[in-house]
């Protein structure tokens, strides 16, 4: 199974389980934004990947974007509630894959902003994984 597609799948059951996660958007957890947005929601934006290869090992480096959508007449609280659970639920978590091998995840950043409509708040919560490929 691709590294990227196993962390994405381990990501997404982790914020699934997670009851700080669940009690601010229940399973509105998505690959992409719904054709009828659910708000609040978590969906999963761009991700970036850099080898990391060592002596004999084949690694990487994968970032996910995860973004968080709420809408609550232009407040950004609600947001931040989301995107501290998500961070609780993740950074430096014990988690494991099921193919290749999970070395480390982490938050390594968050941001939260008003959207240009004025109304949706939007968080950017950036996830970095060191994996040793199988």
């Amino acid at each position: 199974m691709s590294a990227s597609v196993e962390l994405q799948s381990l990501v997404y059951s982790t914020l699934i389980a997670d009851a700080g996660v669940s009690a601010l958007v229940g399973d509105k957890v998505f690959d992409g934004r719904p054709d009828e947005t659910q708000y609040p929601c978590i969906t999963f934006g761009p991700m970036d990947m850099s080898p990391d290869d060592m002596e004999g090992i084949s690694g990487r480096e994968e970032t996910i974007q995860i973004d968080i959508w709420s809408r609550d007449g232009g407040r950004l609280r609600p947001c931040k509630e989301i995107a501290d659970a998500v961070k609780s639920a993740l950074h430096l978590a014990d988690l494991s894959l099921a193919t290749n091998c999970l070395v480390k995840v982490e938050v390594e950043s968050m941001r939260v902003f008003l959207d240009r409509d004025g109304l949706t708040a939007h968080g950017v919560v950036s996830v970095m994984a060191d994996i040793e490929e199988a």
